[in-house]
């Protein structure tokens, strides 16, 4: 399965956990690296958002930002 989503592209969380501390208020993250797949085939990503560092999402969590 190739990337949907590039290195620096702006992204949101598709279903937020509120309990999610890491979430952010504005819910906008960046691209900051592209990982590869996990055993379902279904690729990751390391996404940031300012003031509350790094986390890794599957391809199936995010929506590019419009």
């Amino acid at each position: 399965m190739s990337h949907k989503y590039k290195v620096r592209q702006l992204v949101r969380i598709t279903h937020p956990n509120f309990s999610d501390k890491r979430a952010t208020t504005s819910g906008i993250y960046e691209v900051t690296r592209l990982m590869p797949a996990d055993q379902t085939g279904e690729v990751s990503y390391r996404i940031k958002s300012s003031g509350f560092g790094e986390r890794a999402v599957r391809e199936s969590e995010i929506v590019a930002q419009t």
